[in-house]
């Protein structure tokens, strides 16, 4: 994928941007690695905020983010912030920015604060699935990496162990994230009804039984 001219992102990363580094946040981008080794697969699911969001008082720097992403092996990024909310928060490149320096970008977006439909929650299992399946070092964001990232590591929790619960998914996620993670009642709700929600929609013939991650 090659952006148009007018799109290309290169000047994210221009020298003459430098002038603004005095005020930003130089913290390096915190990635939580979620070890999967708790439902019996040996990968990891990390979950990161909004790499180089510009909002309020949240002054990060979109190159050194993304190199902190390149830096940490990452090969795999899936986004649940929708592009409205990418032109909001100063990144509106950053999708092109990602598949530019190769990474393999899953683009599956869904409304702050809310939980995905069933059917876009399937698709976004089975592709984190196939990813992780295949060895791919895999991240996943939303603003903060706090309600939707959370909700879906959650539901991925509970897809791959039975003896998983959904509180104990909320709790393994706030030990990782902080006690903001699944942050409204919609996604608490979401995620208590998940397991069963699925299994209907599986034998409903919808969607294939899943490839689990490999063991």
């Amino acid at each position: 994928f090659t952006p148009p001219s007018s799109m290309t992102p290169t000047s994210e990363f221009d020298s003459s941007s430098e002038d603004e580094v005095g005020d930003e946040d130089l913290t390096p981008l915190r990635v939580s690695w979620l070890p999967l080794s708790i439902v019996g697969c040996p990968q990891f699911l990390g979950i990161c905020a909004l790499p180089g969001c510009k909002y309020k008082e949240i002054r990060r720097c979109l190159q050194r983010d993304v190199e902190e992403l390149q830096n940490q092996g990452v090969q795999d990024v899936f986004v649940f912030c929708t592009r409205g909310e990418l032109n909001k928060y100063r990144v509106p490149s950053l999708l092109e920015v990602y598949q530019q320096l190769g990474f393999r970008v899953h683009h599956m977006p869904f409304l702050d604060g809310d939980s995905p439909e069933l059917e876009q929650c399937c698709q976004i299992l089975e592709e984190l699935q196939a990813s992780l399946k295949n060895d791919r070092r895999t991240v996943i964001h939303c603003y903060g990496g706090l309600g939707r990232s959370a909700l879906i590591a959650a539901c991925l929790l509970l897809q791959l162990s039975f003896t998983m619960t959904p509180n104990k998914a909320i709790e393994i996620l706030r030990q990782h994230r902080g006690g903001g993670a699944i942050q409204t009642v919609r996604q608490y709700n979401f995620l208590h009804e998940f397991r069963e929600k699925y299994t209907a929609y599986r034998e409903s013939g919808e969607v294939p039984s899943e490839r689990s991650v490999s063991r």
